[in-house]
C-alpha cells in the first residue's frame, strides 16, 4: 500500500546537491517514474518513460527519473534521457520504501510529500493503476507490447 514519504526525505540528482523532498516540493509537485534498472520489467521502459515524461513538460510539475542505482549506472541505464530529464540516484531505495513500493518500475505523482498518483508493477495483466486514497482513479492499463526475451517470450505475463 502506497504511503506519504516524509518531508525531510534527501533525493540526490545526478549533477546537483541533495534536497529534501520538501524542497523539490516547494514550487511544483514531481512527476516521476521510477525504474530498477537491474531487472527486465524496466530495462525496455526509459525510451518510452522519456516521452511520456516530456509531454508533462508543459504542466505545473517537475519531471524526474528515479533510478535505483547509483549515478553512474542510473546515467548508463538512460542513456540521453539523464541528460534531458531531472534525474535522481536512490541506490539504497530510500523513496521506494518510504513510499511503501513493493514492484517497480512506478509513476508516482507526489504533492506536498502526499500521494496523489501511483501506478506500480507490471503483472499478467500490464502496468496496473493502484493508485490514490481518495479512490478516484480506479482504472487499470495494459503496457506496450514487450520484445521477446531470449527463447522467444517476452516478460512473465506478456503477449
Amino acid at each position: 500500500m502506497a504511503t506519504d514519504p516524509p518531508g525531510d526525505l534527501e533525493l540526490a540528482p545526478l549533477d546537483g546537491e541533495p534536497r529534501t523532498l520538501d524542497g523539490w516540493l516547494t514550487t511544483f509537485h514531481l512527476a516521476a517514474v521510477i525504474l530498477d534498472p537491474y531487472t527486465y520489467e524496466s530495462a525496455w521502459l526509459p525510451e518510452t518513460a522519456g516521452r511520456i515524461l516530456d509531454d508533462f513538460r508543459g504542466a505545473d510539475c517537475r519531471i524526474a527519473f528515479v533510478v535505483t542505482a547509483d549515478a553512474d549506472d542510473a546515467r548508463e541505464f538512460l542513456g540521453p534521457w539523464a541528460q534531458r530529464i531531472l534525474t535522481f540516484a536512490d541506490p539504497d531505495r530510500d523513496l521506494v520504501k518510504a513510499l511503501g513500493l513493493n514492484e517497480l518500475p512506478a509513476f508516482v505523482h507526489p504533492n506536498d510529500t502526499a500521494i496523489g498518483r501511483l501506478t506500480a508493477g507490471c503483472g499478467a495483466a500490464g502496468m496496473t493503476i493502484a493508485v490514490t486514497r481518495d479512490g478516484r482513479y480506479g482504472t487499470a492499463a495494459h503496457a506496450p507490447s514487450q520484445p521477446a526475451a531470449a527463447g522467444g517470450r517476452g516478460a512473465a505475463g506478456a503477449g
